[in-house]
């Protein structure tokens, strides 16, 4: 993906994830990095992702039956 030189907070967010994964080219990564270094929003957002995958990356309970259930049950046709 070829991005304009400088992006904007809502093309981060859209972005954040293929940051995390390194999916960014090198261009369009040191493009991600230069708006973090004036945009302190965006670095906090990008500190609260690292930290959400982290932590979600570290359950390690199993859910109960009923209440996994309802949750996908709350998320089918959530992209629909």
């Amino acid at each position: 993906m070829r991005l304009e030189r400088e992006l904007t907070c809502k093309q981060i967010v859209e972005l954040v994830t293929a940051y995390l994964e390194d999916a960014l080219d090198s261009t369009d990564r040191e493009r991600f990095e230069e708006h973090l270094v004036f945009c302190d929003g965006c670095g906090n957002y990008l500190e609260q992702m690292r930290q959400t995958v982290l932590v979600a990356g570290q359950v390690d309970e199993q859910l109960p039956a009923e209440l996994e259930e309802r949750l996908l049950a709350a998320f089918r046709g959530w992209r629909a």
